[in-house]
């Protein structure tokens, strides 16, 4: 698994790519947001664009950075969860707590709007 980490003012902007599954990927995956938790980082965006498969331990890791980060007064957002993802996400019957976005800045500005998510705002904009 590949792990990008990019801070964008008080976001940091996880990009992933390859399957999060138990073993490596998950541990080099924990460790890297577990930095992030313990440098004072609460909002979290996580790239799931080029994440063809992620495990029951993946899913168990991404819940527990949301709550993480939720009680620390930050969230985690999730952008572009392939298909796979959303299917399991969806299964397990979390995939409605997260925001999900279809780019990393709109998931990164929401962390600065105080109103309604901008793919909401968009959206009505395009059917008025």
């Amino acid at each position: 698994m590949d792990i990008n980490v990019a801070k964008r003012g008080p976001v940091q902007l996880i990009k992933l790519r390859g399957a999060l599954r138990m073993g490596t990927a998950v541990d080099s995956f924990r460790q890297t947001v577990e930095e992030a938790l313990n440098n004072g980082d609460t909002r979290l965006v996580l790239n799931l664009a080029e994440v063809p498969m992620i495990d029951s331990t993946g899913i168990g890791l991404i819940m527990r950075f949301l709550a993480s980060t939720k009680q620390r007064g930050g969230n985690t957002k999730l952008v572009q969860p392939s298909k796979f993802a959303v299917q399991t996400l969806r299964l397990v019957g979390v995939f409605n707590l997260f925001e999900v976005f279809d780019d990393d800045e709109a998931a990164v500005e929401s962390f600065t709007k105080t109103s309604e998510p901008r793919q909401i705002r968009e959206r009505k904009e395009q059917s008025s």
